[in-house]
């Protein structure tokens, strides 16, 4: 598809080292490899009254753990310069052949960090350090180093595990409960920050949950942090002053494309639940409820009758979803799952990627000013995925997926915005228009696609034979054009 060139800009660049979020699937009967351990409040530990010697010790005993990991990815790619292939000016000024390869091999090298999880070479770290490679290779704190192959990856948390073989047992890390860490309190990163092995920094624990940071639409729960973090520390741990891991060092808000105060990191209840996952399956399956939620604002809350602005809002209920056999509806609002408090939307979508599909919850709702108690069946995410590829490919003749961590760097997006369209029927009504397999939609009737469930939402709730218009990103230039088609 071919696209007049656009400029592509933000106020704010937000440098991805990884887009976190929680995802767990693990059943019963399964081994977990990771456990979560207490973790010791400074003043029992004493640590506080020794700060400087409790950081040489945490980087001592943490430092044979951490990896240095150098990833290689081949692809290929469309010669850019084919269409000037018969322009005799081209040829007479840049030294053009007259016959030119449509295609060649790029490749692409880089580095990250990661923590070794289990004394047999299991290593945590980042989906977009490890997945898509070719070849990797783990250099360990030794300076011995060693091919890995990969067990598994989560692009919706930024997750992945590798394994090395060394013959011999490793030294690795322990986790700390994320849920026990408080503001203010003391932490350490370790990483290859720009490929400068060993580094160690500290800071504290700035906020917790935040959401949003690096796509809306995703499992987030990170914890924030200003211990520096830069571009190779992704995948490297966040200690409490106890040595164990809190959280997987992840992403950095910046203007300039350094540090600048403000980092971000997967909390450990998320890692851990995840890694078991990929280790155990090599994916991980989601719980779906069925519903669109939003926040609980306080002139919401007040007009519910709700005491105070929290707890997720209904949006919309799918039907034949988990939630609509369960008889929730449009305008409940959400307090309590599981017995657990709901503090707000984002908190009930992690709660519901987190439980075993097939599992029965109690959900308490405020309707009609007063709670009410179900009894919900959850779901399979892939039930969801099912029903919602079906909706697109009649109504477009398109499948559609998440757009990748990679595809955003490649492109210059700001984060994993849109979808990528990954099947298309020449018929239908987008392949008539001139879309092609790997364009990117991000947009719908000057509307911005956050991802797949919204894209799906915006197709489903218009009329049918009702022209719309997309905004697309041809892959094949990486240039942004307006086309207008009529959905089925």
């Amino acid at each position: 598809m071919k696209a007049p060139k656009t400029i592509l800009a933000t106020l704010i660049m937000l440098v991805v080292l990884s887009i976190s979020g929680l995802g767990v699937h693990a059943a019963e009967s399964a081994k977990e490899i990771l456990k979560l351990m207490p973790t010791p409040s400074p003043e029992i530990t004493g640590l506080h009254n020794n700060l400087v010697t409790a950081i040489s010790k945490v980087a001592e005993s943490t430092i044979p753990s951490v990896v240095l990991i150098e990833v290689t990815e081949r692809r290929t790619v469309q010669n850019p310069f084919l269409p000037f292939e018969g322009n005799p000016f081209f040829r007479q000024f840049f030294g053009a052949p007259r016959k030119m390869p449509k295609k060649f091999q790029e490749k692409l090298m880089g580095v990250g960090s990661g923590m070794i999880i289990s004394p047999d070479g299991l290593i945590l770290s980042n989906n977009h350090v490890v997945g898509g490679a070719t070849q990797i290779n783990v250099l360990l704190s030794s300076g011995d180093e060693y091919p890995a192959k990969l067990i598994g990856t989560d692009p919706l948390t930024d997750l992945g595990v590798i394994k090395i073989d060394v013959g011999k047992p490793l030294p690795y890390v322990t986790f700390g409960d994320s849920d026990d860490v408080v503001v203010g309190q003391w932490v350490v990163a370790i990483g290859q920050p720009r490929g400068l092995e060993k580094s160690v920094t500290q800071g504290i624990i700035s906020a917790k949950h935040r959401a949003g940071i690096t796509n809306p639409s995703s499992y987030q729960d990170f914890l924030q942090t200003d211990a520096a973090i830069n571009p190779g520390n992704s995948g490297g741990p966040l200690l409490t002053l106890e040595g164990q891991v809190i959280g997987v060092n992840s992403a950095i808000a910046t203007e300039s494309g350094g540090f600048e105060g403000i980092g971000f990191a997967i909390p450990s209840k998320m890692a851990v639940h995840v890694a078991n996952a990929l280790i155990a399956y090599g994916k991980v399956v989601r719980g779906w409820l069925g519903v669109s939620i939003q926040e609980v604002t306080p002139a919401l809350a007040k007009s519910f009758g709700l005491p105070a602005p929290e707890g997720a809002l209904i949006a919309d209920v799918m039907k034949g979803g988990p939630a609509s056999e369960a008889g929730i509806k449009r305008g409940d609002v959400i307090l309590k799952y599981e017995q657990e408090k709901v503090s707000d939307s984002a908190a009930l979508r992690n709660m519901v990627a987190a439980t075993t599909p097939g599992q029965e919850v109690e959900i308490s709702l405020w309707r009609d000013k007063k709670t009410t108690d179900v009894r919900v069946k959850i779901g399979s995410l892939e039930q969801l995925t099912q029903k919602l590829d079906a909706i697109v490919k009649d109504r477009l003749g398109v499948e559609v997926a998440p757009v990748t961590t990679q595809e955003a760097q490649k492109y210059g997006l700001p984060h994993t915005e849109g979808v990528s369209v990954d099947w298309i029927d020449p018929n239908g009504p987008l392949g008539k228009a001139g879309f092609e397999k790997e364009d990117l939609i991000l947009g719908v009737n000057n509307q911005p696609v956050s991802g797949v469930n919204d894209f799906v939402n915006m197709i489903n709730s218009m009329p049918h034979h009702q022209a719309v218009t997309f905004l697309a990103l041809d892959h094949r230039s990486g240039n942004t054009v307006n086309v207008r088609v009529e959905i089925n």
